[in-house]
């Protein structure tokens, strides 16, 4: 394999300092307010962003170390493979989350529904789209029985 190289665009500022007891999903972190403090030389990128109300966040897990092929997800007590999960502990540590934009001020994202972690790198941001991102209609495998508990549940430092 090739090795890839990311460089961040910028850095997560959340309520989250420690990887226990925050939320594993947006679901779980609605109204938590955060911002996204962009490299100011990558600021005219956000041109236009301001007219989406939700931006998709790709970010580094920088305190997830090594990974596992099969793991104990939060919303389940079977093993899975990593791949059918969204746990931390992959072999390319990236992460995602679906956020609300609520205002673009410079270099600065204001959002809310922050599910990540105080000091992410962030890697990338998107904008969403409903008619390009949702497909309500589509199986969501064994997560179709737990994924409400997303809304309550915590993460309790398995994947620190």
């Amino acid at each position: 394999m090739t090795e890839i190289v990311f460089t961040p665009i910028g850095t997560v500022r959340s309520p989250f300092r420690d990887p226990r007891d925050m939320p594993i999903q947006p679901v779980g972190a609605r109204g938590v307010r955060g911002t996204i403090e962009l490299d100011p030389a990558c600021a005219a990128g956000l041109k236009d962003l301001e007219g989406f109300s939700r931006i998709i966040i790709l970010y580094h897990f920088h305190r997830s170390e090594g990974y596992s092929l099969e793991v104990v997800p939060f919303l389940d007590k079977t093993p899975r493979g990593i791949f059918a999960t969204r746990a931390p502990r992959r072999p390319n540590a990236i992460g995602i989350s679906i956020l609300r934009l609520v205002a673009v001020e410079g270099a600065t994202l204001t959002v809310e529904d922050v599910d990540i972690l105080d000091g992410t790198p962030v890697l990338d941001i998107k904008p969403y789209v409903p008619a390009f991102d949702a497909y309500p209609d589509e199986r969501s495998g064994w997560l179709a029985t737990t994924s409400e508990t997303a809304r309550t549940m915590r993460s309790d430092g398995r994947f620190c």
